[in-house]
């Protein structure tokens, strides 16, 4: 089976291999089927179970840690007021990082078979972190950052990567669609959590039994996602050799491109998702009205996820990450126009579904950058990882930029501008596919 067959890149059939492809130790070209994939897999009751509960996994691990513009927040106003905007991000970038930092570990054993182990140490995990968030007390940042910061982002961490990777097992051809709909959970759990959070922190209930609500919501969530996954595939009993697949991939000129195109962007790509809400507070837009500013960015960024899978098959993945990276880049600088509803209705939307897109196709790209998919978990897990300093870092430098002053110009624009560099690495790596005859039809 062909790229062009799986509906998502497309490339010519005869060409001579790039130089960066010939020691990765298979025939195959990125993407292509791997002895795993023997027979086709597209679908039936397990498969389609196995994407329902990775959907629900990824709504309430990370969905739940892209909701921290809430706690962001009512930190900065209540809870924590006494320390920096900076600081506070530090909460949650740091659950960011670790959450994709993580996949360093969790990949390679998910290649060894450890995949129901992950599931269910990761669940457990992040239960235990959201019930002991809501025994903390006003001005315990140390322990807000422990429960908050570290221990959801090494359970997120444990579940991300797996979640996402077992979709290859059940399906060739409609691997990206099945990938874009498990995607689509983190924004849907971000527009969710987002209103239950804000009514429960900032109304009558409060910030002990509000946090003890979400985490009971959360648990039953995680349970109904582990009785759901199946695995298909049979484990590979060595696993993949880190040392290995490093070197396969530091001579893969196009991963280390994507690799470095998307580090830089999500340098800046966080920024909407920590401050939107801050950002439309500060600016005298109604207080109520504010609290909806991050529903209605992950509202569209659900759609944005669900719709990628469709259009990518007419345009094909990197095309399509192209043109969504490109538009967020400019979308993050134009918040410095934010001023009235207007403004916070109109980025929050269009840059809702853009991010979207793109999220929705960062690990699909990846996995067509894959020639053997035994390997997926360790690629992802080395993928992730630099990706996962830029989670770390973003935030608390666009918090040190903004100061205590608030002064969004230098963050706007430092944030905009780093998403931009990255997708002119896109570009690139665009550029050298197209050269080296991979397709005149690369879409």
């Amino acid at each position: 089976m062909s790229l062009a067959q799986s509906g998502v890149l497309r490339l010519s059939v005869t060409y001579e291999k790039p130089d960066d492809l010939k020691d990765l130790g298979s025939k195959q070209l990125p993407g292509s089927p791997t002895p795993l994939e023997s027979e086709p897999r597209d679908g039936g009751l397990q498969a389609w179970a196995t994407v329902f509960g990775s959907f629900l996994m990824q709504f309430a691990s990370f969905g739940y840690i892209m909701s921290f513009g809430v706690y962001q927040d009512f930190y900065t106003r209540i809870y924590l007021s006494n320390y920096s905007p900076s600081a506070i991000s530090w909460i949650g970038a740091l659950a960011s990082f670790l959450g994709v930092n993580i996949a360093l570990i969790s990949g390679p054993l998910y290649d060894r078979g450890w995949f129901y182990h992950l599931m269910v140490v990761g669940s457990l995990i992040q239960s235990l972190s959201l019930f002991m968030l809501s025994l903390v007390k006003p001005g315990q940042f140390y322990l807000i950052l422990l429960v908050q910061g570290v221990l959801p982002g090494i359970a997120t961490g444990l579940i991300y990567a797996p979640s996402m990777a077992v979709i290859s097992q059940h399906f060739s051809k409609r691997r990206t669609v099945a990938m874009s709909i498990v995607a689509s959970g983190v924004p849907f759990g971000a527009v969710i959590h987002p209103i239950m959070l804000n009514h429960l922190l900032n109304g009558h209930v409060g910030f002990s039994r509000g946090v003890l609500a979400s985490a009971g919501f959360v648990s039953i969530l995680l349970l109904i996602s582990c009785l759901s996954m199946r695995t298909k595939a049979p484990p590979v009993p060595s696993g993949a050799n880190y040392r290995t697949v490093a070197r396969k991939c530091s001579r893969d000129v196009l991963f280390m491109l994507m690799t470095v195109a998307s580090t830089l962007l999500q340098l800046g790509f966080y920024f909407p998702g920590f401050y939107l809400q801050l950002d439309s507070v500060k600016h005298g837009i109604d207080v109520n009205f504010s609290f909806y500013s991050l529903v209605i960015m992950n509202a569209a960024s659900f759609v944005g996820r669900c719709t990628a899978g469709i259009i990518v098959l007419y345009t094909g993945v990197l095309n399509l990450t192209i043109i969504s990276a490109v538009v967020c880049s400019g979308l993050i600088i134009s918040m410095i126009a934010l001023s009235d509803i207007a403004s916070v209705i109109g980025i929050g939307v269009i840059y809702g579904y853009f991010s979207g897109i793109y999220i929705a196709l960062f690990l699909p790209l990846a996995t067509l950058m894959t020639p053997d998919l035994s390997e997926l978990g360790a690629r992802i897990g080395i993928f992730l990882t630099f990706c996962s300093f830029s989670g770390l870092l973003s935030g608390p430098i666009s918090g040190a930029l903004l100061s205590s002053q608030y002064r969004w110009l230098i963050p706007t624009l430092f944030s905009g501008f780093m998403a931009l560099v990255g997708s002119l690495f896109y570009v690139v790596m665009r550029l050298i596919m197209y050269r080296r005859g991979y397709s005149e039809e690369l879409k």
